[in-house]
């Protein structure tokens, strides 16, 4: 009798790349909470939180449409689950969740920023400002923790090119 219960095995290499991309959302999060209230004395950090959370979160969605297959094969992981109950490779049906979660905060944080009343022209060049900080974190995190995945970034500059 086979053994149904195998457990899943995830990349440990990719552990501490995941845990620290992890804190991007939840800085976002924090720091934009209520960002609506004018009066506060730090409605720029709440900005830059909506700011944060969408180039981190746009960045993967992105990334995970046009310059990996990890979405792709997320959900060819789970047709082959529903139709033959079988899942053959676990580890990479979490993109089905991280890829809806991400999409999620973009959603989240443009409908955040839409709801300041004092928006500015000014915003897009913070928008930049914090997309280029953003991508060049989790390019130090990935030159520093698992080189390998360094090969995404040329990809995303131009999907179709080798």
């Amino acid at each position: 009798m086979p053994n149904r219960h195998r457990r899943v095995r995830f990349h440990d290499d990719a552990r501490l790349v995941c845990l620290l991309g992890a804190r991007y959302p939840l800085a976002s999060l924090l720091s934009s909470l209520d960002v609506r209230r004018d009066d506060c004395a730090e409605s720029s950090q709440k900005l830059m939180g909506v700011f944060i959370g969408f180039s981190a979160a746009g960045l993967w969605v992105y990334a995970n449409l046009f310059a990996t297959t990890f979405f792709l094969n997320g959900l060819q992981q789970l047709s082959q689950w529903v139709h033959t109950g079988h899942l053959a490779r676990a580890d990479l049906l979490i993109a089905i969740p991280a890829w809806f979660s991400n999409l999620l905060v973009v959603i989240g944080c443009a409908w955040g920023y839409f709801r300041i009343p004092t928006r500015s022209f000014r915003d897009a060049g913070r928008l930049l400002v914090t997309f280029a900080i953003t991508t060049g974190f989790f390019a130090l995190d990935m030159a520093l923790f698992q080189p390998r995945y360094l090969g995404l970034f040329p990809r995303m500059l131009h999907p179709h090119l080798p």
